[in-house]
Parts: C-alpha cells; sequence; structure tokens
C-alpha cells in the first residue's frame, strides 16, 4: 500500500515556523514532522510514499535529495560529483519517496487528484495530512476498512476543548468547573485508507473534507475507525513546543 501525504499548505497559524519553511518541515526532535508521519508508517510496513507539495515544495525536494550524505558518512572528489560515496545505511533505507509538487495554491483535495498518477491502479491507498502525529493502529485501520466495505475509511478522534467548560444553574450560579474536558462529537483526522474509486468523487479543485469526504458520507460509502489514543495536531508554535517537550522527555508516544 502506498501513501499520499498532504505537504503542501501555507500552515498561517504557525507563521513564526513556516515563514521559512513549509509546515510539514517544521522540526520535532530535530527531524520534520512529516518524517515522524513516515516513520510511524513504516513501522507497519508502508515505505511507499507519495508527498503531494505546494508551498516552498523545494525545500522538501531538497530534504529528501540530501538524505543519505545527509543521514551518513561520505566521501567525495570536489572535483568529479559522481565520486560521492556513502558509507554506513540508516533504518529509511528502504523507503521509496515520490515528491510530487501539486501547485502552491491548490486545495487538499485538488492536491490528491494531482498526484493521484502515482498510485498503483486498482490499489487501496493510505492518505493523511502532513501536520500530526498520532499512534494510529495501522493493522487495525486496516482491518476496519476492509470489513466496512466502503470506498473510504477515515480516522476520527474525541478531541478536547482548549477552554475549561463550565455548568450553570438556572439562576446563572456556577456549579461545576471542568478544566478542557473531552468533547462528545468526532473529528477527522486523517489516517484514511481509501479505494481508487473514490477518485471520482475529486475534482482538481476541491477540499478534500467539504468536498469528497462529504460527498461520500452522503452516499454512506464512508466508514470511520475510532482512535482513543494519542493525537496532536501542529497547528499553532505552543503545539509544536508541547510536541518537542514530549521528544525531549523520551515519551515520543507516536513512535513507540
Amino acid at each position: 500500500m502506498k501513501a499520499l501525504l498532504l505537504a503542501g499548505g501555507l500552515g498561517t497559524r504557525i507563521r513564526e515556523e513556516t515563514e521559512f519553511r513549509p509546515k510539514p518541515m517544521v522540526e520535532v526532535g530535530g527531524r520534520p514532522i512529516l518524517w515522524h508521519i513516515m516513520k510511524h508508517l513504516s513501522r507497519y510496513g508502508i515505505k511507499d510514499f507519495i508527498i503531494a507539495t505546494g508551498y516552498k515544495s523545494n525545500m522538501i525536494k531538497e530534504y529528501f535529495l540530501n538524505y543519505e550524505p545527509l543521514g551518513n558518512d561520505f566521501t567525495i572528489s570536489l572535483g568529479d560529483r559522481d565520486s560521492l560515496q556513502i558509507h554506513g545505511e540508516h533504518d529509511e533505507s528502504d523507503w521509496t519517496v515520490t515528491v510530487a509538487f501539486t501547485g502552491d495554491n491548490t486545495e487538499t483535495g485538488g492536491r490528491v487528484l494531482k498526484a493521484a498518477k502515482y498510485l498503483e491502479p486498482g490499489e487501496d491507498f493510505f492518505l493523511t495530512y502532513g501536520d500530526g502525529l498520532a499512534n494510529v493502529n495501522i493493522d487495525a485501520l486496516r482491518e476496519k476498512h476492509a470489513k466496512s466495505q466502503k470506498m473510504a475509511t477515515i480516522t476520527t478522534v474525541k478531541p478536547t476543548s482548549r477552554f475549561g467548560v463550565l455548568e450553570l444553574d438556572s439562576q446563572g450560579n456556577v456549579t461545576a468547573f471542568q478544566e478542557k474536558p473531552q468533547l462528545e462529537s468526532w473529528i477527522n483526522i486523517g489516517f484514511m485508507i481509501l479505494n481508487p474509486t473514490a477518485l471520482s468523487y475529486f475534482t482538481e479543485d476541491c477540499v478534500l473534507e467539504s468536498g469528497p469526504l462529504a460527498a461520500l458520507a452522503r452516499d454512506n460509502s464512508l466508514s470511520s475507525y475510532q482512535h482513543e489514543g494519542f493525537w496532536q495536531p501542529m497547528d499553532t508554535l505552543r503545539e509544536s513546543k508541547m510536541l518537542n517537550d514530549l521528544w525531549d522527555s523520551g515519551e515520543r508516544p507516536w513512535l513507540n
């Protein structure tokens, strides 16, 4: 199964970082968040990646083009670039990475459609966003998708409220206070599996959630895998710091 990773957005809510690089290249523990997502998937045997890029695409291209020499010792004759000799290996030596530029301003659904030419014909594919980490059990997700017999399966969580919640009586007196409780509604966090027939719902200018996913839901062709483990998006500088603090503590739940 190939994985298609959406890595082309502007990341305006974390402008302190994305002014200089695309959001999926913002680092956690010295590695781009994109790498962490790929590392998690590789543990479940998904090692063939398509990265749909846009904003500052060249930074993603350069990262993977230079992955071998930057990750290993090497010897080179400065007058002969072809003389480059890499010493040693790394754990990602069996990854295959296709970097596909899908336009600077293309919407998420359009990026999927533009990169779809690199998918295997007739084979289900994995799809997710390039800015959130989770310890989703990919084997269980695959099993749920197969049993559902739907065109697509998304991973959902019940998020934690950003704010504390008050309970009031009829006179407006505060009777209870909950510090950032878990909400009852489910949200889509990515980590999706799609049958290629679902691509018929995509257009080159569509937004993934409000376009094809909403249409698949209306047609009773969308299933969900309910994830109750770790999930953390990286939409703000505070969340970036939170993920780096987890890495520094050694906890790293998305890789454990």
